[in-house]
């Protein structure tokens, strides 16, 4: 080699030969190397221009690539490259590095094989960065290790390296299990049956004669193979053929397609790396990759990329096309020998790596089982000694087993073995008819296992539960189990890939009379067979059953069968897959500082509730190895870009104390508040609300809070808000009795809530449970309690805040502490991850929610979108529906169907492959409901907003435009994730509460926006769609009756669509919006007329006929809220949560304010109208039905003659509802206004129309439900009170007995309802708040009063005629006519400010 120096001329004069004479000298690459760049003409001036890339594109493998690279750069600043390194690194072979990698940095196998093979060296090495190591698909976790590895080495003495023993390339890399007290050799070690294999070695002989009469082709090349030692015997593994170890390092077919390209001239290999092949399913091989690649290193390239036989056709079919035909003739006819060894060894392999291969069937090649959401397990008979190697159905996610074992439920059978450690509901095929909604909801499926008997149960005595032979089962139960098949594969059940179908063949299966056969035909026409899997227990059996499928279905289930495994080599192989079960068991606090554990079937038991335990995370993973490193680095950037918080998020940063989890300040103050309550309140159930802004932290702040008093409490998340409140309440009993005698406190984390009204009826569920399932003793009273935190999204947080107590509250604004905590996270951040300043979610808060960077991110994301591709309308509907939608992902199932691709079983990622334009802001969640599902959606609220806001903009897409976008694509509306079209029904109806926090929005945040930019044709357009595609659904219909009245004044239009939707579903919401369409047209033309010089004796006519349509909506709605005992399950466009209660306010209210309105009407007739004492007489005379209307004193002209005409023909109408003593007393259609209670002078007011005379009202109250003395408060005997005009005010007092101002307003927190009772009915007052401004100064104290419900803690509806089911004494207020004919003003209180009542 010369040692001659490079020229000191500009490189870009220098010659090719001062190119070579440079990576000689300075650089120091292999003399290869060098040459290429000769071979390849590269002279100074095109040298400055080479990128990586392009190194790599001349043939050069990485290592010397980005080193030559690295040299460049330095180069090309005029500075000379100085390594920092010690220079025992730089002298490293590239043995050496491997040596370093897997002894000292402890990555996997995999990765440094992969740098050995690009040829890294220890001067190499030093110029790696971390795109670097990903560009060689080395993750970013250990990337980052290997880096920080190789920072520490400039300080650290030479490290010693250790020989690596030689193994075979054939063999594959077994991953360790990360269990720490099941090793996967523990698992399965047991004696096996001596006998096991006989029965298939005729067939291994056939196999391995075949093998060997393949050699002889290749006899020469055979006599360079290097022959390997056989595999160690490890007991409990079957022993493996011996011919597996004697493969070459180098494959035949390799070996032969060398030869054959071997044949061709320089300039024909040329052609032959560059030709365009594209017949091949698979991508072609990247040009640079081919380049300069000899004949070995192309016939290596091929078969590793393509597969063997793939690789043979392929150079076939290239030879011939670059006219090689007699080279491509002379393969061809070798081709059959070729295909035949090429099987003879994926058979031996494929017997050789059952495991490996039940591996990936189970975890889709990985090492987890919850890549599948459930599973489906068909079995037929068990016998006893079976059982023992059964335990792995323990450890699956079951959705259901479908038995065919009639004795399987009694002892030694598989489903009574099962139930002695897990729940299972047992049930029949006839039970999964029905809607599906319906099945999922009564089978409790999802939450427990449901096994289902096919064909009898041996343990009934009942005819329908025999066995059945096959020609009787055939006949009465097949098309029984069918059905259940076909509810198993509907796609509104589990998503395609989302659940793994098994069959496990426990016992023979000889004819195809077999039912078990029968459902497995079934399965293959309702589902792919990908999704289909069989296990058996001995290949005899498993040869029959592959014979009966490929004469009937046509199909090898060879792929997708385990065969050769004994059942307890399944069992352990399953075992030690992930997610791992604890060593030590869940435990949870008990009483005196001890603990006990939580078993699997409790935890079964309790469906409702995701239980926190005390050794959460704990003896899970092996903490020191590479596989937690990993899966840490991997939770810690998920969670910072903007995936939801999880309990290892907290349990990393105990573990690292030096690196706190951030907090916001309100933290401490919440924490102190629950501490407080916990200790010294005597409240057995008490509600706490925590208040707090989308994306502002509110859910990890109440998350983080639970995991730090998981010791003093027994903590738990309520996994669905929709849970009935009774079972939660009883769930949530047990949790707090569970394996001790004496309770504990329970915290209970409600979040993601939208309200806190609901959540009362579940504090009165509690307690009730309390008192129903509990026998607390003085000495326990003081742990027998419930803490509720209630995590409330609001857009308002701190005015919410404002109206309860106890409560806090949290909000997109940092404090300059706060801010300081986040600056210190990054910077810890920086050390472990690659990046951090793209995790966005985390950047947000950082920079305080700064709009300015949240707005560059979207318009950097969204530079040059294009809405035409499916890539780009994708993004657009995920920043409309995230935008408006809470928890709206799109399931990856859709978004492949979407973007039009194959369905690629192993790769879930695809789909962000295809989105990687848009990747940075894009996060992949799980989805529990629905079974579980991957969904893709926007990292943070402010972004999807952002981004929509950008669209607007940059691209001018208007929201309508992607609303109607999404609406007129089908994918969305076919049959599948329910939770996907709520989500768009959401968008279009969900009403968000004022500022204030007391009502809701007219309409939808979507609809506002859309109306107030393009008006009403564009809504109507919008909402006409969407009525067609949710064809069932009462509340579009109803949303544009509502939008159609409110905004447009179109009354007839209004009417049109608010009867479309009560012929979907007659109910209280939707008669009550005919009866407000109604009202509203007639207080339309009611205010018109007063504005009006001339009358029109037939507009009285048309304002007659319309209030009396408004009162029959509105009586007919009384009638149903008397009959409907349960809240609807589709909730109406203006009936929000607390709309049930109201239903039952409204029609009776509408009564009345449609009589009011009409009492005006009336009042201002010629006749009646005026000053004058005599016109009133007449006007009350009439209504009391004293004379008629013929013989009012009036002019005779023709307008009051057709007046008097009308009034005659409605008559009976007007004097039914408009006479004050009949309204309140003779009929049942009164109720009192909802009552308000103020403070400090707590005032009760009741806003009572002066037009009632003479009314009687009682007034009861329940009995508190608190238990302790001090807290009740009990009303006084009756007393009659005096009343002014229009109210009637008393102090509190005066109707209680209270000891304080505190004890009043506990007491009145457990006040669920109040009755009027008028003319012998009682009637519901609508749920009221307690507002109070007393003297705690600025945060005051509100308590919201709990809505009734029928059932909830043993109240019933008061119906009946003079029926009560309340035993308090009454209140009785009588008020005296009045003067007034107008409804009066709002009363006001003790400080001046007006307060509607």
């Amino acid at each position: 080699m010369t040692t001659t120096k490079p020229p000191s001329r500009p490189i870009e004069k220098w010659t090719e030969k001062d190119v070579h004479l440079w990576l000689m000298t300075e650089v120091k690459v292999h003399e290869t190397c060098a040459d290429k760049f000769c071979e390849e003409e590269v002279s100074g001036d095109i040298l400055v221009e080479l990128e990586k890339k392009d190194i790599l594109g001349l043939g050069i493998k990485h290592g010397p690539a980005i080193k030559i690279t690295s040299y460049l750069e330095s180069l090309k600043k005029g500075s000379q490259h100085e390594s920092q390194f010690p220079a025992y690194v730089e002298n490293w072979t590239k043995e050496q590095v491997k040596q370093w990698l897997l002894q000292h940095v402890n990555i996997y196998s995999k990765y440094a094989e992969r740098l050995h093979e690009e040829d890294v060296s220890g001067d190499c090495l030093v110029c790696f960065n971390n795109q670097d190591f990903l560009d060689l698909e080395v993750k970013g976790g250990p990337a980052v290790k290997i880096l920080k590895k190789l920072g520490q080495l400039k300080n650290n003495s030479e490290p010693t390296l250790k020989p690596i023993p030689h193994t075979s390339t054939d063999q594959t890399e077994a991953a360790k299990p990360t269990q720490p007290e099941l090793s996967l050799a523990e698992a399965i070690e047991t004696k096996q049956p001596e006998s096991r294999n006989k029965i298939e070695s005729k067939r291994k002989e056939l196999v391995e004669k075949d093998f060997e009469m393949s050699q002889v082709p290749f006899k020469k090349a055979s006599e360079e193979e290097i022959h390997q030692p056989k595999p160690k015997d490890y007991g409990a593994r079957r022993k493996e053929t011996t011919r597996t170890t004697v493969l070459s390092d180098v494959p035949k077919i390799t070996v032969e397609i060398q030869k054959t390209l071997d044949n061709l001239l320089k300039d024909d290999l040329k052609r032959f790396h560059f030709h365009e092949y594209t017949k091949s399913t698979n991508k072609s091989i990247p040009k640079g990759k081919l380049e300069g690649k000899d004949t070995m290193d192309t016939a290596k390239l091929m078969t590793e990329h393509y597969g063997e036989k793939e690789a043979l056709r392929i150079t076939i079919d290239i030879l011939q096309n670059i006219d090689q035909r007699e080279l491509a003739l002379q393969l061809e006819n070798r081709m059959g020998q070729l295909e035949q060894w090429c099987l003879s060894k994926e058979v031996i392999k494929k017997e050789a790596n059952q495991g490996d291969k039940l591996k990936n069937l189970l975890t889709c090649g990985g090492n987890s089982l919850d890549n599948y959401g459930r599973f489906v397990v068909v079995v037929n008979k068990s016998s006893p000694e079976q059982l023992q190697y059964l335990q792995f159905l323990n450890k699956l996610k079951l959705f259901c087993v479908l038995d065919f074992d009639p004795s399987s439920v009694t002892p030694g059978g598989l489903c009574h073995s099962y139930r002695e450690s897990r729940v299972a509901n047992l049930h029949i095929p006839s039970q999964y008819q029905g809607q599906t909604d319906s099945v999922i909801k009564s089978l409790n499926l999802y939450k427990q296992t449901s096994w289902v008997f096919c064909n009898g149960r041996n343990d009934l005595d009942s005819d329908s539960d025999k066995e059945l032979d096959y020609k009787n089962w055939l006949r009465k139960s097949c098309k029984g189990v069918e059905n259940l098949v076909s509810f198993v594969c509907n796609p509104e059940v589990f998503l395609a890939g989302r659940c793994l179908i098994i069959f496990l063949l426990l016992s023979p299966v000889d004819t195809e009379e077999d039912p078990i056969f029968e459902i497995y035909k079934a399965f293959i026409k309702q589902t792919e067979e990908e999704s289909i899997i069989t296990i058996s227990a001995s290949w005899s059996t498993y040869e029959k059953w592959k014979e009966m499928i490929q004469a009937k279905c046509r199909s090898d289930i060879d792929p997708r069968s385990i065969y050769e495994l004994t059942l307890s080599e399944v069992n352990g192989t399953v075992m030690a897959l992930g997610p791992f079960n604890q060593s030590s068991g869940r435990l949870l606090p008990s009483s005196d500082s001890s603990f006990v554990v939580l078993k699997q079937k409790d935890e079964d038991l309790l469906t409702a509730l995701d239980i926190l335990c005390l050794n959460q995370c704990e003896n899970i993973y092996d903490e020191n190895s590479p596989e937690f490193h990993d899966f840490r680095i991997k939770v810690e950037e998920e969670f910072y870009r903007g995936g939801k918080v999880t309990w290892w998020n907290f349990y990393f940063c105990d573990k690292d104390q030096d690196k706190p989890f951030v907090k916001r300040d309100k933290y401490e103050n919440v924490k102190k508040m629950i501490t407080s309550q916990l200790r010294a309140s005597k409240d057995m159930c008490i509600l706490f609300n925590l208040f707090h802004h989308p994306g502002c932290g509110g859910s990890t702040l109440a998350m983080h809070l639970m995991w730090n008093l998981r010791q003093e409490s027994r903590c738990a998340v309520l996994k669905d808000n929709t849970h009935l409140k009774a079972d939660v309440a009883i769930q949530v009993v047990k949790l707090m009795n569970l394996e001790s005698e004496r309770p504990s406190p329970v915290l209970l984390l409600v979040d993601d809530s939208k309200e806190t009204e609901n959540h009362y009826e579940l504090v009165s569920s509690i307690r009730q449970a309390v008192e129903d399932y509990c026998n607390i003793n003085v000495d326990d009273e003081k742990n027998c309690k419930v803490i509720i935190l209630n995590c409330v999204r609001s857009n308002s947080p701190k005015e919410q805040y404002k109206r309860h107590n106890p409560s806090q509250f949290i909000t997109a604004s940092l404090t300059k502490e706060e801010q300081n905590h986040f600056e210190k996270k990054l910077k810890e951040l920086k050390e472990t991850h690659e990046k951090p300043e793209n995790f966005y979610s985390f950047m947000i808060m950082k920079s305080n929610f700064d709009k300015k960077y949240i707005d560059d991110l979207a318009r950097n994301t969204l530079e040059n979108f294009d809405f035409s591709s499916n890539e780009g309308r994708l993004f657009a509907f995920l920043a409309l529906l995230n935008t408006y939608v809470a928890e709206s992902e799109i399931s990856l199932s859709l978004s492949e169907d979407f973007l039009g691709m194959k369905v690629i079983h192993w790769k879930e990622d695809s789909v962000m492959d295809r989105m990687k334009r848009y990747s940075n802001v894009l996060i992949i969640d799980k989805v529990e409901e629905w079974g579980g599902y991957k969904g893709i959606r926007i990292l943070h609220h402010s972004i999807a907003s952002a981004c929509l806001e950008e669209l607007e903009r940059s691209c001018f897409l208007k929201v309508s435009d992607i609303t109607m976008e999404i609406l007129h694509c089908d994918l969305f509306f076919n049959v599948g994730v329910a939770k996907h079209r709520d989500s768009i029904q959401k968008m279009l109806i969900q009403r968000q509460r004022k500022k204030d926090g007391l009502e809701r929005e007219l309409f939808s945040p979507l609809i506002d926006k859309i109306h107030n930019q393009e008006g009403r044709q564009t809504v109507q357009k919008i909402f006409l769609k969407a009525s067609s595609r949710f064809e069932k659904s009462l509340s579009i219909p109803q949303a544009l009756a509502r939008y159609l009245y409110i905004k447009e004044s179109d009354f007839p239009e209004a009417g049109k669509w608010a009867e479309y939707a009560k012929n979907i579903k007659e109910n209280t919401c939707t008669l009550d919006t005919i009866g407000q369409i109604h009202k509203s047209n007639l207080t339309s033309n009611n205010n018109r007329e007063k504005q009006e010089t001339s009358r029109n004796p037939e507009d009285l006519n048309t304002n007659i006929k319309i209030a009396d349509n408004a009162i029959r909506a509105f009586k007919r709605a009384q009638e149903l809220a008397n009959t409907e005992d349960e809240p609807e399950e589709e909730v109406a466009d203006d009936a929000s949560d607390d709309y049930q209660g109201k239903s039952l306010v409204y029609g009776y209210v509408g009564v009345l304010e449609i009589a009011f309105l009409v009492f005006d009407i009336l009042s201002r007739l010629p006749f009646f109208e005026g000053n004058d004492p005599m016109r009133k007489k007449y006007f009350q005379s009439f209504l009391q039905k004293i004379i008629p209307i013929t013989s009012v004193h009036k002019e005779e002209n023709e307008i009051n003659n057709r007046y008097v005409e009308i009034i005659k023909e409605h008559e009976p109408f007007l004097l039914t509802h408009t006479n004050p003593v009949s309204v309140s007393c003779s009929r049942s259609d009164l109720l009192l206004p909802p009552l308000c209670l103020h403070a400090p002078s707590l005032r009760l007011q009741l806003g009572i129309p002066s037009v009632y005379t003479s009314l009687p009202v009682h007034l009861v109250s329940r009995n508190n439900l608190d238990s302790s003395p001090s807290a009740r408060i009990k009303p006084r005997t009756s007393q009659e009170f005096p009343h002014p005009d229009t109210t009637c005010s008393v102090s509190l007092s005066t109707l209680y007995s209270i000891k304080s101002f505190e004890t009043a307003l506990r007491a009145l927190c457990d006040i669920s309802v109040f009755w009027v009772k008028a003319a012998s009915r009682f009637l519901l007052i609508k749920p009221f708040s307690l507002m109070t401004t007393s003297d705690r100064g600025d945060q005051g104290v509100q308590v919201q009063v709990e809505r009734f419900m029928q059932g909830a803690a043993g109240h019933q509806r008061c119906s009946g005629v003079g029926e009560t089911h309340h035993k308090d004494p009454c209140l009785h207020f009588n008020f005296s006519p009045a003067e007034c004919l107008q409804e009066p003003s709002p009363g006001s209180d003790a400080d001046g400010e007006n307060q509607h009542c």
